[in-house]
C-alpha cells in the first residue's frame, strides 16, 4: 500500500510534465498499462519508451489533475485533463481517469479509461 505522501509525489511529478520520470520513479519494473480495452503493456522500461514516443510526437503538453487524489488501500484513482499541443500548433484536450494498482510503494498496474471521441480541437 503506498503512503499518501508517495501518491501525491507521483501526482507531482506528473502534474510538473515529468511523465516518463514518474514512470521511471513510482512504476514496477513489471508493471503493466491498459487503456480502455486496449492490450495491456508490460515493463517499466517498455511504458517509459512508449510515454516518450507519444511526448516526441507532440510540441508539448500540458497536465492538470481534475480533483482529489482517492487511495484506498492498494488502489488509486486520479483524474486527469491533458492538453497536447501538436506541431502542427492544434491543441487537442482529452480527461481520463487513471485507476492503479500498487504494490508497496510502486505502481504494478494502472488501467486507463477515457472517450477517445471526446478528443477537443
Amino acid at each position: 500500500m503506498p503512503s499518501l505522501a508517495t501518491l501525491q509525489a507521483f501526482a507531482a511529478a506528473v502534474e510538473s510534465n515529468d511523465h516518463v520520470g514518474a514512470i521511471r520513479k513510482f512504476y514496477a519494473p513489471d508493471a503493466r498499462t491498459q487503456e480502455n480495452d486496449g492490450a495491456p503493456r508490460v515493463g517499466r522500461d517498455a511504458l517509459a519508451e512508449r510515454e516518450q514516443a507519444v511526448l516526441a510526437s507532440v510540441a508539448g503538453v500540458a497536465t492538470r489533475r481534475l480533483g482529489p487524489l482517492l487511495l484506498d488501500g492498494d488502489h488509486s484513482a486520479i483524474r486527469w485533463r491533458f492538453e497536447f499541443t501538436g506541431k502542427d500548433g492544434k491543441v487537442r484536450g482529452m480527461e481520463e481517469v487513471a485507476w492503479q494498482t500498487w504494490r508497496g510503494e510502486q505502481v504494478i498496474e494502472e488501467h486507463f479509461f477515457y472517450d477517445p471521441q471526446q478528443m477537443t480541437r
